[in-house]
């Protein structure tokens, strides 16, 4: 997998912070530089967040390349709509973006996440009771925090496609164009899924750049004046709640035959946490749960612009319509019946990689590490340039250390070879006599 976190080896003084925060501990910090275990990392940016030397930052395509194009089709994801407090409605930032040059999908965004709704609370009322909770998985990371950390829970992933996602198919099979795509994104998990896609069509999207990055970008144009509309065409803004936590689920409430019992988190730590309910099985009696790995949702990604709080306020006092029309819900069905929402294939875990390909070889480094592990310190301090002192063992036995990079042992080492030398330094030979002897 193609990842969308990028590392600065020069910039990197070996605070050692990133390696800290990986839910999956997917980071190494040796000889002063980074490095990140593809198989392990989840784009989940928690490293960007406590990296404070821009070490570590996000791989985006090139927005001024992208704006020299035409036209410039556009998907955002969202936050987006959040990002502005001189555009706080919709309406005013779509305006600005077409006299931008910009095309943008909305039309086809109300359809996806009305879809994607839609599809998962039918999904829901499908499910036997033994099956749910189901979980959401519009935020990537948490699918590949899933896939690394939770396999067990896979089964309990809803069957669906991200909406950015199926807003590009919509536009594709609408215009029958191969023309580039760029979805604006708030975080790499993000960016990734759209170099990484699940759907049918192969590619619904092509570019990826970060909110803050267009954000800006329109912010450095200044004040932009257009003239409104005479008619704008009515929006019911449900798509755009997603950017927030609860967003989602009361939206999928929305096209529920029943009142659904929902979890909805947001943050890392949290979203660990309800995984972790869910593994034990104390989750009974919910039916759905929403995780984002990111604080108040999506808002907080680590690519967005604005505080996440000034956005997450702008959303909450944004006008939203819940209420589904007959002609809303015709549509939806339609579009369901085209099955374009679906997965293509069962979400699959992505296990660590295997101490070896021979089953006894494997068994015997795994005591190796075992009894390596039980002689080191266990305060997991991150001194070693790895996040823990299992990881440290792991790492030995794999080749690609020794004990001593771990600096307590290294101190024990020292200690006892200057305990050797001094006794070494009291040495004579038989031949002479010593003090106090006759």
């Amino acid at each position: 997998m193609e990842h969308s976190i990028k590392i600065s080896k020069e910039a990197c003084q070996g605070c050692v912070n990133c390696i800290r925060v990986c839910p999956t501990e997917a980071i190494r910090v040796v000889k002063g530089e980074i490095s990140i275990i593809d198989e392990l990392c989840v784009d989940c940016g928690e490293c960007l967040r406590a990296c404070g030397r821009s070490a570590l930052g996000i791989y985006e395509d090139d927005w001024n390349k992208i704006k020299e194009s035409s036209p410039v089709n556009i998907i955002a994801d969202p936050s987006f709509f959040a990002q502005f407090c001189h555009y706080p409605k919709p309406d005013n930032l779509e305006e600005v973006l077409l006299s931008l040059g910009f095309n943008t999908l909305i039309d086809e965004a109300e359809d996806a996440f009305d879809l994607a709704a839609y599809a998962i609370a039918q999904f829901i009322n499908r499910s036997p009771k033994t099956s749910l909770p189901v979980i959401s998985v519009y935020c990537p990371s948490v699918l590949r925090l899933i896939q690394t950390k939770f396999p067990e829970l896979l089964p309990r992933i809803v069957p669906v496609l991200s909406p950015l996602e199926i807003a590009g198919t919509l536009w594709r099979m609408k215009t029958n164009s191969d023309v580039p795509l760029t979805l604006l994104a708030p975080c790499p998990a993000k960016i990734t899924m759209a170099r990484e896609p699940q759907s049918k069509n192969l590619f619904p999207l092509t570019n990826g750049v970060t909110v803050r990055r267009v954000a800006r970008s329109i912010m450095a144009e200044g004040d932009i004046h257009v003239e409104s509309k005479a008619v704008h065409k009515k929006r019911n803004n449900r798509w755009i709640q997603w950017a927030r936590r609860y967003g989602e689920a009361r939206h999928v409430q929305a096209f529920s035959d029943r009142k659904l019992t929902v979890l909805a988190v947001s943050g890392m730590n949290n979203t660990l946490d309800i995984l972790q309910e869910l593994e034990l099985g104390r989750l009974r009696g919910v039916d759905f749960i929403e995780c984002r790995v990111c604080d108040t949702g999506c808002v907080g990604g680590v690519g967005t612009a604005d505080s996440r709080f000034l956005a997450n306020l702008r959303l909450i006092n944004m006008e939203t319509e819940w209420e589904i029309t007959p002609k809303e819900l015709s549509r939806v069905e339609e579009l369901y019946a085209m099955d374009i929402w679906s997965i293509t294939k069962e979400y699959q875990p992505r296990p660590r990689l295997p101490l070896s390909d021979n089953v006894a070889d494997a068994m015997v480094k795994l005591q190796q590490m075992k009894e390596i592990y039980n002689g080191l310190p266990h305060i997991d301090c991150g001194s070693c340039g790895r996040p823990s002192c299992q990881a440290m063992a792991e790492e030995i036995v794999r080749g690609n250390g020794s004990v001593t990079d771990c600096i307590f042992k290294l101190r024990d080492g020292i200690s006892a070879l200057a305990n050797q030398i001094v006794k070494l330094s009291e040495s004579q030979p038989h031949t002479f006599k010593r003090e106090g002897k006759k």
